[in-house]
């Protein structure tokens, strides 16, 4: 009985089942089916078509990437020193971060993104502002006292060949900074027909055309490393002051030591404040960047004669691949023409050169 029943069952189904195909092939009507992967349930499972919906845009990181980068170059005059003195550090390579923003640019049109190319022109505008005008030839004629700072090298190889550099530079006044004792006189006699008044203190040394007052040392350090003298130009005195001050180093652990010389360039503005001229040059090896908010007592009153009158970035150190601009030539009351940087004389640092207006 039981095994009748069940046979009956499934004759019924099955008839159930033809009636159904008969059904669909009369109407011409397909049955429903569903899309592979499709149906909400897929939409809903990873990979499908949700999650493609919801993927980021092309290029996105790039974008962040520049973004982070336009940050540092817009603040870079507030950057702190708290930690390893990384400001100051950031502020004295800052130039080269165009490099990085050209990456990010490659990076754009290799993604082939437009979101990314997009974001990248905010950090190249900011670099642009800042830097751009470096790029300007500034240079012109009608300067009448030209000067020239060299940091020699104390170890310099061949001092002869620096001296007679510096005497065919054809500047009115020379300053010398890391003059080893055992070069100064190859430097005097190198330099005695062109130059016929001369001071050195101990490593800092000052060559002129033009009679030399009031020469003493400036104390920014327990050693003389800095001289103030007047020049008595055709034009009339021109208070001179040549500079090197502390060296500094980036360590593993401390970062950027730059103690020793913000404390040298503190007591350097300092005398500077007290200064009765009112025509000022100060030039030398400041073992730092016009850009380092650290030296902004020295360096603020004071106007940059390669920034105002050059042609480029003018990098001095180090000689053979120059990565830095850390000697310079600032002034107050007098116009910079021109500014350049000479070749190499052996030394690890370019001397650098300007062309003033009295």
């Amino acid at each position: 009985m039981n095994t009748g029943m069940g046979i009956g069952t499934d004759m019924g189904t099955g008839m159930s089942e033809g009636e159904g195909v008969g059904m669909g092939m009369g109407t011409g009507t397909a049955p429903p089916t569903t899309p592979p992967g499709g149906g909400p349930a897929a939409a809903a499972r990873p990979g499908g078509r949700g999650r493609r919906e919801r993927h980021r845009p092309r290029g996105w990181l790039v974008a962040v990437a520049a973004l982070l980068c336009a940050a540092p170059l817009a603040l870079s005059s507030h950057l702190p020193n708290a930690v390893g003195n990384l400001g100051s550090l950031c502020q004295t390579v800052l130039p080269w971060s165009g490099l990085g923003i050209l990456l990010l640019l490659c990076c754009a049109a290799i993604r082939r993104s437009v979101l990314a190319a997009t974001a990248v022109l905010v950090p190249a505008l900011v670099w642009s502002a800042l830097f751009g005008p470096a790029l300007i030839d500034k240079r012109s004629g009608g300067g009448d006292f030209t000067v020239v700072s060299h940091n020699v090298n104390e170890e310099n190889p061949d001092p002869g060949r620096t001296a007679r550099a510096l005497a065919a530079s054809g500047a009115d006044v020379l300053a010398v900074e890391e003059l080893a004792s055992r070069a100064q006189e190859t430097f005097r006699h190198a330099l005695a027909a062109t130059h016929p008044y001369s001071q050195i203190r101990e490593g800092v040394g000052l060559w002129s055309r033009y009679p030399l007052e009031d020469v003493e040392p400036v104390e920014i350090m327990p050693w003389t490393r800095a001289l103030r003298a007047t020049v008595r130009t055709p034009k009339g005195p021109v208070a001179l002051y040549a500079v090197h001050l502390a060296s500094v180093r980036v360590y593993p652990t401390t970062g950027f030591a730059t103690a020793s010389r913000n404390e040298a360039a503190a007591r350097l503005a300092e005398a500077l404040r007290a200064e009765r001229l009112t025509r000022i040059v100060v030039l030398g090896d400041f073992n730092g960047s016009v850009d380092d908010s650290a030296l902004h007592a020295l360096t603020g009153p004071l106007r940059s004669a390669q920034r105002e009158a050059g042609d480029g970035f003018g990098f001095t150190w180090p000689a053979s691949f120059p990565l830095v601009r850390i000697d310079q030539i600032l002034v107050s009351g007098l116009t910079p023409r021109a500014a350049w940087t000479l070749p190499a004389t052996g030394s690890d640092h370019l001397p650098v050169a300007a062309s003033l207006r009295l």
